[in-house]
């Protein structure tokens, strides 16, 4: 691949509609877009119990190697390919496994808190944060991971109680104001999608030129 790498980052609260918007942003751009996730570089545990990792704090900043992220999007940046790491949540801990990455033209960085890192900011060329109401988001979780990661509605609701909600009025929100745009509602905000696909495909189209 020839040309410049746009690096688009993509932030918000848990369940707050980012997957969805990153779907929709894929769906109209195809083979010109990847994505990669921050949930993808959760810390490996293999010293702890499956019982011990059940208890970590998944969503404070620590819980991630950010520092290899920022390493892995450096490469992309500069077209160099990638191995990106696959975390399995029905374990708790980082698989063997990896997903090997080819850099594209937009690449997505997804997460809660990519904004929240000035060094993994430093590196996006737009900002965007998905805005979404609290009582919206607790409920699209406990519908997802119930379905997607095979987690009882006890044990998703103390993680809320415990660490999500604080960890998000204490890391997540506050990164908001570093966003070049929000996105109210997110997945449904069609509205919000389409500027948001325009203003990538304007993009595109001034780097073909």
């Amino acid at each position: 691949m020839s040309g410049k790498v746009c690096i688009v980052g993509i932030a918000g609260g848990t369940a707050s509609g980012k997957s969805t918007i990153v779907r929709r942003i894929k769906e109209k751009f195809g083979d010109d877009i990847v994505v990669i996730n921050h949930d993808s570089y959760y810390k490996a545990h293999n010293d702890l119990s499956y019982e011990d990792r059940t208890r970590l704090n998944y969503d404070h900043p620590s819980a991630f190697d950010t520092d290899l992220m920022i390493e892995d999007v450096k490469r992309l940046k500069n077209n160099i390919p990638i191995d990106m790491p696959v975390y399995d949540y029905t374990v708790h801990n980082r698989s063997d496994a990896t997903v090997h990455i080819v850099p594209k033209r937009v690449i997505i960085v997804e997460g809660i808190l990519i904004l929240e890192c000035k060094a993994l900011r430093d590196l996006m060329d737009i900002k965007i944060f998905v805005d979404t109401d609290a009582d919206e988001r607790l409920m699209r979780r406990i519908r997802r991971d119930m379905v997607e990661r095979a987690r009882s509605i006890e044990s998703i609701l103390t993680q809320y109680t415990e660490t999500v909600k604080p960890m998000h009025e204490q890391f997540v929100e506050p990164s908001k104001k570093y966003a070049d745009i929000i996105i109210p509602r997110g997945g449904e905000n069609y509205t919000g999608i389409s500027i948001l696909q325009e203003h990538l495909n304007l993009m595109l189209v001034e780097d073909k030129q």
